[in-house]
């Protein structure tokens, strides 16, 4: 096939008398920089275009009259390979500088490695020659004078600018031993492989005193940005209820020594928050790295006043911090280090290893940081695209928000206006008020609270025995049927708005049971996702038959990965008007669920994914497969605690009816999740036969429930009689004399899916669907 070759070439009057010299198709071509400039422009509008566009081009183009419609198709054709070259090369010098800069981060970590190999070997040697000589109780006591006398020491110089900068100087050291050395023995985080496509390495501790974590990454930022960025902790750990710097004075060497208080929320109802009091020291080392470091300055009786603090445990931070490093060609490399002791002593036994884990602080605190700069760094560079045309920073603030909003609920702090409500110590149900709490939109002042009252916050904690909690969350994300109630949905939403009907019962309406999830945006490995989620509902009042009464809730759920290990899950939503202004006010509820216990097998994690999204897989009438034989006995010993927390605005003169409302609301979510936890709960397995269960089961009566319901809503008929709705309607169903086939829309972040849940016997003996290898079984 016969080629033309375009040259850009920036050349003389004399090239254009060869170009009037007309060339075959074979030869090569020159084009002027007119013809080239004339191209350029017609390849920036268009760079595939037409043949009748390029003989357009020709036409309305004299200085291209001499050149034939198949070279300028050449030219296109050449111009667009050269494009996709240079996009490639782009790309793959990009990809070389981050494999660069992770192969130097493996080869420090391997030199790391080899050094902790060589102390374990002396230390192995040098106990060995000790046992004979030396009594193993002087030996202990040694040890322990070793470990309390550097807090001995930060105590008694804690009291002058000499004594902080001595000290400030000794956390230096200490948090470099433990970032770069081997001050403490790190062992890989379950389940994050490091590897050039990963956030970054992720280790924690290992028979050390207190919890530890430790990260490092590269990240496209400056250091000074990153160090701007991990300082501002709220921004960044949602459990950081507030942080106060009280006194800030240069050191010597050109640093900065900070004294700061920190606040911390507790994670559950059942447990106190915890608080700091550290001093902060930021460097710059002799290569030019940046340091963040940061250590208690005592355990107790230092810092604000004790009225200040009486509702928090005060909690110690170990040596810790950050360490930033800047690379060549632009970037950084970081290393994080959360080193804590959290007082386990203060919570219940139960909650115990939740405040002993340190797989918790490096999903609370190490990873959450360097995931967060990573995502500041996409959306600086533009590779992150949010939907609705919402800025990725106002996203961002929504999340906090709901977050912040949240935690404030659970917690319910005196200084924040809460107080609990006629509470004798014996009730499953906590109800607070807060009568100071405002709710306003500076771009809608109407819908401000204009009446005198308040929120009403209805929470409660329970303890769940072998139920994965990325599992629970993901079902009631998903099946918020289930368990809410449309009309206390309606409630909330309509008491934020200005209006006449703003209270329950003004207007009776009806859940169609149909929810829309459209996602907002989400992290860079979707450990969170931000969504709003439309419920579709329609008034019973005759004159309003016509009037939608859809209700819009701003949602985040995070943590349904079962491979996280020690990660919580969260499903929090807020009522928002549908057309939301990036200041809405927002008024948060939801679910926390945290692991309590080592997590399960993999292969028990699938065994529970399938059972919870797969109802219909679970209810076989014949006999059952074998699938999950040896599997279940190993997960009956996981636990985590769910918290749940339900706010509501109300009327001063109605609390005491909002209050009964909510405790009965919030008692009948409890049952509704009890009963979803037993359904997805494999403790009910037996080994030898698998997952059988019952027509008369939970999962059962629950996808019975969907189907009457949504036949009876879009046929205006009743599906089964008054008489067969008992705990054999399934069976009913599949004995039905008509052919039922019931199919569902999922819509979710990255894909619409039609999934086919039911069919009855009649319906199943000439059909047979098929989704990828998985037939639908016989019910």
């Amino acid at each position: 096939m016969a080629m033309a070759v375009a040259q850009h070439r920036e050349s003389s009057s004399g090239s254009g008398s060869s170009i009037s010299k007309h060339l075959d198709a074979g030869k090569y071509v020159r084009y002027t920089a007119e013809q080239v400039e004339a191209l350029e422009r017609v390849y920036a509008e268009c760079p595939k275009p037409s043949s009748l566009r390029r003989q357009q081009l020709i036409r309305e183009c004299p200085i291209l009259s001499n050149i034939e419609p198949k070279q300028i198709k050449v030219w296109f054709q050449n111009r667009r390979c050269r494009e996709k070259q240079r996009k490639e090369a782009s790309g793959l010098q990009t990809v070389n500088r981050k494999l660069t800069a992770m192969n130097k981060l493996l080869m420090e970590e391997n030199d790391r490695l080899q050094k902790q190999v060589s102390q374990l070997v002396c230390e192995n040697g040098h106990m060995r020659q000790q046992l004979h000589t030396v009594n193993a109780s002087a030996t202990d006591a040694s040890c322990d004078s070793v470990v309390t006398t550097p807090q001995q020491h930060s105590l008694r110089d804690a009291n002058n600018p000499a004594g902080l900068l001595s000290i400030a100087e000794e956390t230096l050291a200490e948090f470099l031993s433990k970032a770069t050395g081997t001050a403490v023995d790190w062992v890989q985080m379950p389940g994050m492989k490091p590897g050039p496509d990963s956030v970054g390495i992720f280790a924690i501790s290992q028979s050390c005193s207190g919890v530890a974590a430790r990260a490092c990454g590269l990240v496209s930022l400056e250091p000074t940005k990153i160090a701007e960025i991990l300082k501002d902790r709220p921004s960044w750990f949602c459990d950081c209820r507030n942080l106060e710097v009280f006194t800030m004075f240069p050191a010597g060497n050109g640093g900065t020594i900070e004294l700061v208080y920190t606040q911390t929320f507790a994670p559950t109802t059942l447990a106190p928050a915890r608080d700091f009091w550290t001093l902060r020291y930021t460097t710059t080392l002799e290569n030019g790295s940046l340091v963040v470091c940061e250590r208690s300055l005592s355990g107790s009786g230092a810092g604000p006043s004790t009225a200040a603090a009486a509702q928090f445990v005060r909690a110690e931070v170990l040596p810790s911090g950050y360490l930033i490093r800047p690379c060549e060609g632009g970037g950084s490399i970081i290393h994080i280090v959360d080193h804590l002791n959290l007082e386990a002593w203060s919570v219940p036994e139960v909650l115990r290893p939740l405040y002993e884990s340190s797989k918790v602080i490096a999903q609370k605190m190490t990873i959450a940081a360097l995931r967060y700069i990573r995502q500041i760094a996409q959306e600086t560079s533009g590779e992150v695209v949010y939907g609705l045309g919402r800025q990725p920073a106002v996203l961002r603030t929504f999340s906090q928000r709901l977050s912040r909003g949240f935690n404030d609920a659970i917690n319910g702090f005196n200084d924040d206006g809460w107080s609990i409500m006629n509470c004798d110590g014996t009730e499953d149900v906590i109800i607070a008020i807060n009568l100071s709490k405002s709710l306003s939109s500076t771009s809608n002042p109407a819908s401000a609270f204009s009446f005198l009252g308040g929120v009403l916050c209805a929470k409660a904690s329970m303890l769940l025995q072998n139920v994965p909690p990325a599992v629970l969350v993901r079902f009631l994300r998903e099946h918020r049927s289930e368990w809410a109630d449309f009309n206390v949905d309606a409630y909330s939403a309509a008491s934020l708005k200005a209006g006449t009907y703003a209270y329950p019962g003004m207007r009776p309406t009806r859940f169609t049971g149909s929810q829309t999830i459209m996602p907002l945006g989400h992290t860079i490995e979707h450990e969170e996702l931000l969504e709003v989620i439309r419920l579709e509902g329609h008034s019973l009042a005759q004159e309003d038959a016509f009037l939608s009464r859809d209700i819009h809730l701003l949602q985040i759920c995070s943590g349904i990965d079962e491979n996280a290990v020690g990660a919580c899950s969260e499903l929090v939503f807020a009522p928002i008007d549908e057309m939301f202004p990036d200041d809405a006010p927002l008024l948060p509820s939801g679910f926390r669920v945290i692991p309590l216990d080592s997590k399960p097998s993999d292969a028990q994690d699938s065994l529970t994914t399938n059972r919870t999204l797969d109802l219909t897989s679970s209810l076989e009438v014949g006999p059952a497969t074998n699938h999950a034989a040896g599997d279940a006995t190993s997960c009956q010993n996981t636990r985590s605690v769910l918290t749940i927390a339900f706010q509501f605005p109300f009327d001063i003169n109605l609390q005491d009816h909002v209050a009964t409302m909510a405790r009965q609301y919030v008692r009948s979510v409890i049952s509704s999740v009890q009963r979803v936890a037993m359904a997805i709960s494999p403790s009910g397995l037996s080994p030898a036969v698998g997952p059988k269960l019952s027509p008369g089961s939970p999962e059962a009566l629950t996808l019975a429930h969907w189907i009457c319901q949504s036949y009876s809503y879009h046929l205006g008929a009743e599906l089964l009689r008054s008489e067969s709705l008992g705990d054999s309607v399934l069976k009913n169903l599949w004995q039905h004399q008509d052919a039922v086939l019931c199919c569902s829309l999922k819509i979710d972040i990255s894909q619409v899916m039609l999934l086919f849940v039911f069919c009855s016997r009649y319906q199943f003996s000439s059909l047979q669907i098929k989704q990828g290898s998985t037939c639908l079984r016989q019910l």
